[in-house]
């Protein structure tokens, strides 16, 4: 395997396997950029050859400040597991040596897990990530209206639910709680707290379960838009569900699934038929798609048996 700098020569070379790249691996939420000899002006560009034919290449930049960064690695398919990315970074790295530079960088997608794989055999380790927000949300950071919710214990035991919230509350900086009930089978709590602070809700909502032997349900509306709930038995976590599940941004294709309500598990604790929470426990990539949240919370409330869900 020969590694050496490209030359003008190498230009149809070098862009037909960037094309090839992006055609087989873009993983950008953008379109890839236009494939131009542009693309290498003022880089280090090397070239892998094997027995004189060119089998793929890498090309970055070193910095002056003390880093070099690899843009893009790419070996032709035919090609790969016999050791040209490691020669082409091998070089890339002597490069950096010879320049004073003590440090290479490369970036990968997280769901990459090939990638990610063969960098890290070859010593790469992750020091930063690169965070990804949709412009549209983030121009409407601030806008986001109301949230509210409410803890609901399965107990006739009012005082004793009192007694709980009095001593775990202030552990996550609330106060002012109100309890009220038992109706229909549930205390109802409510603090400001627990409005405003979805973490410290569903930690509250997990020490009472736990305190008190019962399934709770932490239940509300997020930011105005998104209705939230989720079920403990015994301190622990049983459901969740959320109407739009990655409201607060993107997730795994299984914990997008997760958020859905588990309509047999629902029944089992609450006594709600399954086929209602089924229907009315829908879920959608944007809340315009779903009914007003304060609708949908009343909705999903009367299935579940919760008397002033929410609200006080």
């Amino acid at each position: 395997m020969n590694v050496r700098e490209a030359t003008a020569a190498d230009e149809q070379t070098l862009l037909r396997f960037t094309r090839e790249l992006f055609d087989e691996n873009w993983q950008r939420p953008w379109r890839p950029p236009e494939v131009t000899t542009s693309m290498f002006e003022g880089k280090l560009v090397l070239l892998a050859e094997d027995d004189g034919e060119p089998v793929g290449y890498a090309f970055g930049e070193l910095d002056p400040h003390g880093y070099a960064h690899v843009n893009l690695v790419y070996v032709v398919p035919e090609r790969r597991r016999r050791g040209a990315t490691t020669a082409l970074l091998k070089e890339f790295a002597a490069r950096a040596r010879e320049a004073g530079i003590g440090h290479l960088t490369l970036d990968v997608a997280t769901d990459n897990i090939v990638g990610r794989e063969v960098w890290r055999r070859l010593g790469f380790s992750e020091w930063s990530q690169r965070l990804l927000v949709p412009v549209e949300r983030l121009e409407q950071h601030g806008l986001a209206g109301e949230s509210y919710a409410s803890l609901h214990v399965q107990t006739d035991a009012r005082e004793a639910v009192e007694a709980a919230v009095a001593k775990y509350l202030p552990r996550f900086g609330g106060s002012g709680a109100a309890v009220e009930g038992p109706r229909n089978g549930w205390v109802a709590v409510y603090a400001e707290l627990v409005d405003r602070d979805r973490r410290a809700r569903e930690r509250l909502a997990s020490e009472l379960s736990n305190a008190l032997a019962a399934v709770v349900c932490a239940i509300g509306v997020e930011d105005g838009a998104v209705v939230r709930y989720v079920l403990y038995e015994r301190g622990s976590v049983v459901d969740e569900y959320q109407s739009v599940p990655e409201h607060f941004g993107p997730l795994p294709p299984g914990d997008v699934v997760a958020l859905g309500a588990n309509p047999t598990v629902v029944s089992r604790l609450t006594g709600a038929d399954p086929g209602s929470v089924r229907a009315v426990a829908r879920t959608a990539p944007s809340p315009d798609q779903l009914p007003p949240a304060d609708e949908l919370l009343q909705q999903l409330a009367e299935v579940l048996g919760l008397e002033g869900a929410g609200r006080r």
